[in-house]
């Protein structure tokens, strides 16, 4: 790695702190030995255009982790998982909730399984299907993504699955997304969207909830 060990696990100590999270050694550990997984698999497999490990703490631990406060449970679909983010560290950080990962790319889903079993990862499961084909025996708590070109987009093809009224869709994004908010179909409206402080980035990040509502309210 490009950095010692005790380097990133420090980095990611004063990254939690600052997200007022407590999380154990044991599950830290895990944190940590998913960003060397990344970096093994990144060599052959271009599963991130981040290579460096500590950016890799703050780009992708962090900013997953800073979406906790808005997961709701038990049931949680992540949509577009690629190289397993933001499902992987939360589903490391929220053992007891269920987990399902879904892309359509089969070496992205092959690294997500191979380090969900390296990790002992029991609460989640992983799908190589595109969302639009996806069918779930319920309906999920929270639906979240990190990587959909729209919220519009997100909530069309996602949104069926996210359970009515007490359900939330979470689309994580970079700068506010006022055009995207605009074009929101019907059926769905915001609930808030949050500018979220991901320890150590000095760049834009926010999180849209969404509620896929009853008819009667559109």
């Amino acid at each position: 790695m490009n950095a010692p060990e005790d380097v990133l696990a420090q980095q990611l100590a004063r990254g939690i702190a600052a997200l007022q999270l407590t999380l154990s050694p044991a599950q830290c550990d895990q944190l940590l030995g998913y960003v060397q997984l990344l970096v093994k698999w990144n060599q052959v497999y271009n599963l991130t255009a981040i290579r460096n490990p500590r950016d890799m703490v703050t780009r992708h631990l962090l900013d997953s982790l800073a979406v906790i406060p808005f997961i709701k449970g038990p049931r949680v679909l992540d949509v577009g998982t690629g190289a397993g983010l933001p499902g992987i560290p939360l589903a490391i950080a929220l053992p007891d909730l269920e987990f399902v990962l879904l892309d359509s790319v089969a070496k992205k889903t092959r690294f997500v399984v191979q380090a969900a079993s390296e990790l002992g990862l029991n609460n989640m499961v992983v799908k190589t299907q595109r969302v639009e084909k996806y069918h779930s025996l319920g309906l999920f708590d929270t639906v979240i993504s990190r990587a959909f070109s729209s919220i519009a987009e997100f909530v069309s093809v996602a949104g069926p699955l996210c359970r009515r009224n007490d359900g939330v869709l979470l689309a994580m994004k970079g700068r506010y997304p006022q055009e995207e908010l605009s074009a929101l179909p019907p059926g769905y409206r915001l609930k808030d969207i949050t500018r979220l402080a991901v320890p150590g980035l000095d760049e834009e990040r926010h999180v849209a909830q969404l509620l896929r509502i009853d008819s009667s309210e559109t």
